[in-house]
């Protein structure tokens, strides 16, 4: 049986490969399931001129491939560095049964990963947001929603 710090080692090991590669930043993670590891990814950002490259999200990605599934339902993540929001959104959306970090969003800021603008974004209304957001045209983005609804082939998530 395969400890936590063994799996937590082999995250740790995908961020300081990427790394050492010039793919991105200092981040790893893998995903296991039933004791397998099953996805890898680390940061990816700047090699693939990606923002969404986390090594979070390449290992969704990664395990999702293998496992030919878009959910990550009995499945562990382990990820080096506490999850920012995109990858806490990923990570909700995949829906493993648990996730175990090791740096956290203070020790990334020491480095200069600091993503708390996000979080203050977040609440604020959507005028008052560094990047404005604004609606328009709801009456005509509707139609696919509508249609959605009517599927009867659809998969749902």
């Amino acid at each position: 049986m395969t400890s936590h710090e063994e799996y937590m080692s082999e995250a740790v090991k995908a961020a300081l490969k990427g790394m050492n590669n010039n793919e991105g930043g200092p981040f790893g993670c893998i995903v296991v399931k039933n004791g397998v590891i099953v996805g890898r990814g680390n940061n990816k950002v700047t090699s693939t001129n990606d923002p969404t490259a986390h090594a979070e999200i390449t290992a969704i990605r990664n395990a999702c491939e293998n496992l030919n599934s878009f959910q990550l339902e009995g499945c562990i993540v382990y990820t080096s560095c506490e999850p920012c929001p995109m990858c806490l959104g990923a990570i909700y959306w995949a829906r493993p049964d648990k996730v175990y970090y090791g740096s956290n969003q203070k020790d990334a800021a020491d480095i200069g990963f600091d993503d708390e603008f996000i979080y203050k974004e977040i609440p604020l209304p959507y005028e008052k947001r560094s990047i404005p957001f604004e609606q328009i045209g709801r009456d005509i983005v509707l139609e696919p929603f509508q249609k959605w609804s009517q599927k009867e082939d659809k998969t749902e998530y």
